[in-house]
């Protein structure tokens, strides 16, 4: 049964007037402090490296060491050194650490450092012993006694003195032991073994069990604790509410611990959940049942006048109280007035259009290595991702502790519950014991937490593996959809799509797929904000939710280190801060984390919106709101793993894009001239709670300074639940608007009282806004007098800059000199997920940085990072490796290159060659595709040239220039 305490409460809040206490099963009512005990505290401990304890009875004797319960041992202190020959529970796809030259100073013990995920102190994989003294009390005899293990790490198997009460393989549930009602008061001995390898092959980077995130850890980490029920009890109420007929069926079991057949009356009431557990005066219900020797069965209706539903936006809990009568135990479990469905493509939340907005969890709890079982814990989790915009979290190959639930229960939020990934190290549909396992852990998933309404989507887990797969999925979703209709069923999140779903969880949907590298859309094709997936979404006949959208890195921050307080500990953000400081690059670090950050954002504000773009699409599920640290670290977050911004978009700017109503505007394009037309369809996506009656769209174009240049108004519209709702056309004739410039269009949809779209006074609205750039038709692209444009650094060239010239090297992209080991890609977008785990799949890169202000720059328009305009540059451009430059040299515009490779990259920089003044771009700047950006930039460029700004300080040989190049590219000689 499921724990109902106040999520305002501590996990065992006692009530002296009801008499009231919380567990992880029903909750009873019962005198104070009688019927509960916890066992937190110090108990005995052993490791058993052999796994000789059974066959030894160690539950026969002492245990030599202490520990503390809740806790896990690496988080004490216990376990082994890390070593070459650690065995990791999890995938290691680049294998370079273990032979790689430029590794070797991190496998030396003592500065023993991995990159791969967080490092733990100490590691240990294997069995545990656990033991302490009871002291039954006279109160309970003949009572049924429960021991319940609330986040065991793995499998469990508990004795009472030498009785062997068996064992529990979940990973997602409490382990409940029935000590049954013969055992004696006063004192016993509990010996708890705790096996933290791989007890059934889950899949090896299951974030259940593996190191990639959460560590492989052994122990207890929630409630210890014993509890007293009468020996007839309610057990496994389950709640199917009916919003439309504003009733409930109820479904449970009676337990008997007896041993005698017998019949009674069912007392059942139900009313709005109070935050002191019990309600107070709702009409009692009467029902008469009857149980075997071991126990029964019972389906009731109940009607609920008072029924409220409970959504994201309103939600209105209630609690199911049930007592057999003349007990002196109530069961109680939560529950919302929740009805989730569909209509062909579009996913009903209640019966009106949803959308989902969701993240992933992926078991990422970097002080303490697992997740936290406190409401306030999750509480704080779940509202950071709220004031995103978010309104679902979807748990990455694992389920989370009953406080999760309990949290956005009360929050009004969403989850997707998973086992964990059958793929890799093992197969579904195979006969393996994953199989079974799957079956019996959903089982105990929906017995547990099955009530809570913020439980609505579940597929078996993450992207199975096996040629037997989809059949086996195939049953599956078929026997759940029947045995619990409380939420959504589907085969897998990311595959595959069986006519079985319900709903379908799948990659295809987003700007950049796995291997796509260069030939993404957001790398391959120009800006635009137009694209969606209408034509893939027509195509299927139940809702689809775009799989890991986003996976976009960003630089580590390196003013995180600090923050790992716990036993795990960022060793890899060491050596890539090592990395760095070796390159004379380490007091950028913070600019390419701001500047890549920026980067980042634009991305996943392109990728979110191509979804709310799409009719009938269902929603999205990112990947991630926060940092990965595993898989060779994946820094995909705008928050870190701690949940904490970054510090280069806030809250309320990421919300502007990623929210239950969200302004869009479609571009054909995000650069223009003077001589043309700015078009734009505005539109929204509304998945508020309700409908917007005499809604106003104001528009306006502002540049920098915030000038506007032109603006409107569309007329009142009523918005109705869903998206595409077109708000109207925008035409702006750019012939007077200053250029070359950045500008801003902003939309804001409010009231229709809302008149100035940047009131102070003005009511609750939403706005959003999208850069676009203006520049002149022509521009000049003659070099001024005393300036040469060459393509080379040949004899002519090298003598002409010794004796006083001035020249713009031009270098051809495809000469670039690249590194032959580690080939640097360069792309517009940020590295997708990261190289290590992906064979360096391009791009590389993770955008530029530059000074706006520098003189070179001054008639170029830009942010010191990377935004659309810089497409046409990046995308025609090859990134030169400056390592063997010298140290003061800095790039007019850098590269932010891959955190493990960490070169000094840049696509301009400037230099003395003898008497001369040198200016190299490898931006191929004279090809047409470049359009009015290039033409812009090379005019920059040579009216810099021109000015008597052009006092490059470095001095380099032309042997340096020419080492820039390939052999094709470089004179022949000296």
């Amino acid at each position: 049964m499921r724990s109902c305490e106040p999520i305002w409460k501590p996990a065992f809040y006692l009530s002296v007037r009801f008499g009231l206490w919380f567990s992880l099963g029903a909750l009873a009512v019962a005198s104070p402090n009688t019927l509960y005990r916890s066992l937190a505290g110090r108990w005995g401990f052993e490791l058993d490296r052999s796994d000789e304890g059974i066959g030894q009875k160690w539950f026969e004797r002492s245990l030599a060491e202490k520990i503390a319960l809740p806790g896990s041992l690496p988080a004490q202190g216990v376990g082994d050194d890390i070593t070459l020959e650690t065995k990791w529970t999890g995938d290691i796809v680049d294998k370079s650490w273990f032979t790689a030259p430029q590794y070797a100073q991190y496998r030396q013990p003592g500065n023993l450092k991995v990159p791969f995920w967080l490092q733990p102190e100490k590691y240990y994989a294997g069995v545990a012993w656990y033991q302490r003294d009871l002291d039954i009390p006279k109160a309970w005899k003949g009572k049924r006694i429960l021991l319940t293990l609330e986040r065991p790490h793995w499998e469990t198997r508990v004795w009472i003195d030498d009785r062997d009460l068996g064992s529990n393989r979940s990973l997602s549930t409490p382990h409940e032991y029935d000590l049954g009602t013969a055992l004696s008061t006063g004192k016993h001995r509990v010996t708890i073994r705790v096996d933290n390898r791989m007890v059934v092959d889950l899949g090896a980077n299951s974030h259940c069990v593996s190191d990639h995130t959460q560590g492989n850890w052994n122990g207890i980490v929630g409630e210890i604790s014993l509890r007293a029920t009468n020996p007839l009890w309610v057990d496994d109420l389950q709640v199917y509410p009916h919003l439309t007929s504003k009733s409930v069926t109820l479904k449970g079991t009676i337990g008997n611990a007896t041993g005698q057949a017998g019949a009674g009356s069912l007392v059942a009431r139900v009313d709005e959940a109070v935050e002191r557990g019990i309600i107070p005066g709702p009409a009692r219900h009467e029902f008469p049942v009857s149980w075997r020797a071991d126990g029964g069965r019972f389906e009731i209706e109940l009607p609920v006048p008072n029924a409220k539903p409970w959504n994201e936006f309103s939600p209105a809990l209630f609690h199911c109280e049930v007592m057999l009568a003349g007990s002196d135990e109530w069961t109680i479990v939560p529950f919302g007035f929740r009805e989730i469905s569909a209509a062909g493509s579009q996913l009903l939340m209640n019966g009106q259009k949803m959308f989902i907005r969701g993240t992933l969890e992926c078991c990422i709890f970097p002080l303490t290595g697992h997740p936290p079982t406190d409401t306030a814990s999750w509480r704080r989790l779940i509202e950071t991702a709220k004031a995103h915009g978010l309104n679902l979290i979807r748990f990455h190959s694992y389920c989370p502790p009953a406080a999760a639930f309990d949290a956005a229960d009360h929050l009004g939020f969403y989850f997707q519950v998973e086992t964990c990934w059958a793929n890799q190290s093992t197969t579904l549909g195979d006969g393996k014991p994953v199989d079974e396992w799957v079956y019996e852990e959903t089982d105990r998933i929906l017995k547990v937490y099955g009530n809570h309404p913020s439980f609505i989507l579940m597929p078996y887990g993450n992207e199975p593996g096996g040629s037997k797969a989809n059949a086996y999925l195939a049953k599956y979703v078929e026997h759940y959809k029947t045995k619990d209709p409380r939420r959504l069923w589907t085969s897998g999140s990311g595959w595959p799509q069986l006519a079985e779903n319900q709903v379908h969880v799948t990659p295809d949907p987003r700007i950049q797929a796995w291997g796509d590298g260069l030939k993404s859309r957001i790398n391959a094709l120009p800006p635009e904000t137009r694209t969606d997936y209408r034509d893939y979404i027509s195509k299927r006949n139940v809702p689809v939710i775009s799989h890991e959208i986003g996976q976009w890195c960003v630089y580590p921050n390196f003013d995180e280190i600090g923050k790992y307080k716990g036993y795990l500990k960022p060793k890899n953000f060491e050596i890539f801060r090592d990395s760095l400081n070796a390159r004379h690059l380490g007091k950028l670090a913070h600019q390419f984390l701001l500047a890549s950050g920026k980067l980042q954002a634009l991305c996943y504000k392109e990728d979110i919106e191509s979804a709310l773009r799409t009719p009938g699409m269902g929603g999205f599920e990112l990947l991630d709101l926060h940092d990965f640290p595993g898989q060779g670290t994946a820094l995909v977050g705008v928050l870190d793993p701690f949940w904490d911004s970054k510090g280069y978009i806030s809250p309320a700017e990421f919300k502007r894009f990623c929210n239950s109503t969200v302004p869009l505007a479609r571009l054909a394009k995000r650069v223009f001239t003077t001589d043309e037309q700015m078009e734009a369809d505005l539109e929204v996506a509304h998945f508020g709670p309700q409908p917007l009656p005499g809604m106003a769209t104001v528009w306006r174009l502002e540049d920098d300074d915030r000038r506007v240049v032109a603006s409107g108004k569309m007329p009142n519209l009523d918005l109705t639940i869903g998206n595409g709702i077109a708000l109207g056309r925008i035409n702006v004739d750019l012939k007077q608007v200053p250029a070359p410039s950045r500008y801003k269009l902003m939309v804001t949809v409010g009231p229709g009282s809302y008149i100035a779209a940047n009131s102070s006074s003005a009511p609750p609205s939403f706005r959003n806004d999208w850069d676009i750039w203006v520049y002149p038709p022509t521009v000049s692209v003659e070099p001024p007098d005393g300036v040469a444009l060459i393509h080379d650094l040949d004899d002519q060239a090298i003598q002409d800059l010794t004796s006083g010239g001035k020249a713009l090297l031009l270098l051809p992209p495809h000469r670039v000199r690249n590194d032959p080991h580690a080939k640097v890609a360069l792309g517009f977008s940020s590295i997708f997920w990261n190289t290590a785990w992906t064979a360096r799949q391009p791009p590389t890169t993770l955008g530029i940085l530059c000074e706006p202000k520098a003189p070179a720059l001054a008639r170029f328009p830009t942010d010191y990072h990377s935004n659309w305009q810089w497409w046409y540059l990046v995308s025609r451009a090859g990134a030169m490796i400056l390592d063997d430059l010298p140290a003061d040299l800095h790039p007019i515009v850098q590269v932010i290159d891959d955190w493990v490779t960490n070169h000094k990259l840049g696509l301009i920089f400037e230099a003395k060659i003898g008497q001369g003044k040198l200016l190299v771009s490898s931006i191929d700047l004279e090809e047409t595709g470049g359009g009015p950006v290039a033409r812009q930039m090379l005019h920059s460029l040579l009216q810099y040239m021109g000015s008597p700004k052009f006092m490059p300080a470095v001095t380099l040989t032309p042997a340096q220039v020419r080492g820039l190049m390939t052999e094709a590219g470089a004179s022949k000689s000296n």
